[in-house]
């Protein structure tokens, strides 16, 4: 089966065969004038249904200690609307107090939202910012020590390519002026019109995880001295972290296409959602060193040296970013798909058919985050460019789940 090269945004359901993909020139991506972050061909015509056997086995050490399934169907319910009138929000992090911290794409912007009143308060702009395209001031993550050193680490797109850096947060100065000077401890990451990944977050581990893009080269991602296609794992100080599978590198995993979501499960395994190009979206349970196949294998694979998704999506159905950990589930935002998917676990296997939720109801979903319990935050993307707003977008809105 031959791929098109140009993907504008894509479509997701769950299936038992593999697609084998041809490798497709970023040249092509480029002159086409396609969109990667969340594309395809465009095709809005209904994709069959079915369900694919997950390939990806838990170990029996895994079996013994994973906690219980949760149930095949789950609920969500919108408890409220915390904040509207944000502009391309992107990254999400939760304070120790409750509130947010979220970010501007476009703006170059961190904004604090009191998660009680909806009132929004800028921190500042975050210098050497620039947006284009898919890239701009993406990611953000407090630090593993944040109430003692108060750092917030922003994932951006500059001139000359994506970095991550860390900032000082003082509270106690005005409005507009509490970020401190970034502090870049991390560069090099292939910058691009699409394909910037941008999701990082601390581990259980207190490391720093980095979800990256191939900016539209897809002969990155299986380029291993390549940062592009990649999960990172660092220390707080951007250096490789310890037992990383290649020496003195942060590289982590490889063959991705471009991640926007890093979650943990209770057993501290790492899951990842990635974008397809016009075929298969996926969601990956992370092993270090493993190749996740593109631009080789998009979706399930039968070729061994791959590590298959245990779910996978038709691209008009969910174009994932975001994704968290809640209710035994992983909870994923679809932007084109416009809709949040609930994948219940069993070890690192889908317990059950992935379940839709609020399809079309806010339009296109960015990042989901853990509020702590059966809560989540969830934030629309409305404003990055391919959505269409509506009065109030964009918003974060509070769910409870099941």
């Amino acid at each position: 089966m031959t791929r098109r090269t140009c993907r504008v945004e894509g479509t997701m359901i769950v299936q038992r065969r593999a697609v084998t993909a041809v490798l497709a020139a970023a040249t092509l991506l480029l002159t086409a004038g396609c969109s990667s972050d969340e594309g395809g061909s465009g095709d809005e015509s209904a994709s069959p249904s079915g369900t694919r056997t997950p390939s990806t086995s838990s170990s029996p050490s895994e079996r013994a200690t994973a906690q219980a399934a949760p149930p095949a169907k789950g609920t969500v319910k919108v408890l409220r609307t915390v904040t509207e009138d944000l502009k391309s929000p992107w990254g999400l992090a939760p304070l120790p107090d409750g509130d947010l911290l979220v970010s501007s794409r476009d703006e170059g912007t961190i904004t604090r939202v009191d998660t009680e009143t909806g009132k929004k308060t800028e921190l500042g702009e975050v210098p050497g910012v620039s947006p284009a395209g898919e890239g701009g001031l993406m990611g953000l993550a407090l630090s593993s020590s944040f109430a003692s050193d108060h750092m917030v680490y922003a994932y951006f797109t500059t001139e000359s390519d994506n970095r991550i850096a860390r900032m000082l947060y003082e509270e106690e100065k005005p409005a507009g002026e509490q970020l401190g000077a970034p502090n870049t401890v991390f560069r090099g990451i292939p910058k691009g019109y699409i394909h910037n990944g941008g999701r990082i977050a601390f581990g259980p581990d207190k490391m720093l995880y980095a979800g990256t893009g191939e900016s539209g080269d897809t002969g990155l991602s299986q380029d291993k001295d390549s940062l592009g296609g990649k999960i990172l794992r660092m220390t707080p100080e951007g250096e490789p972290a310890p037992g990383n599978p290649f020496p003195d590198s942060a590289v982590y995993s490889y063959g991705h296409r471009n991640v926007q979501g890093l979650a943990w499960d209770s057993e501290q395994r790492l899951f990842a959602s990635e974008f397809g190009q016009d075929t298969w979206d996926e969601l990956n349970q992370i092993a270090p060193g493993d190749n996740y196949g593109w631009p080789e294998a998009e979706g399930d694979s039968d070729d061994d040296a791959f590590h298959n998704p245990l779910a996978q999506w038709r691209t008009d159905d969910a174009s994932p970013s975001g994704i968290a950990y809640a209710e035994g589930s992983i909870w994923m935002a679809g932007l084109k798909g416009q809709r949040l998917w609930r994948i219940p676990l069993d070890g690192t296997k889908a317990a059950a058919d992935p379940q839709a939720f609020l399809e079309g109801e806010y339009g296109r979903l960015r990042t989901v985050v853990s509020a702590g319990g059966d809560k989540l935050w969830l934030v629309t993307s409305a404003t990055d460019g391919r959505g269409t707003p509506k009065d109030g977008d964009d918003r974060i809105l509070e769910l409870q789940v099941t």
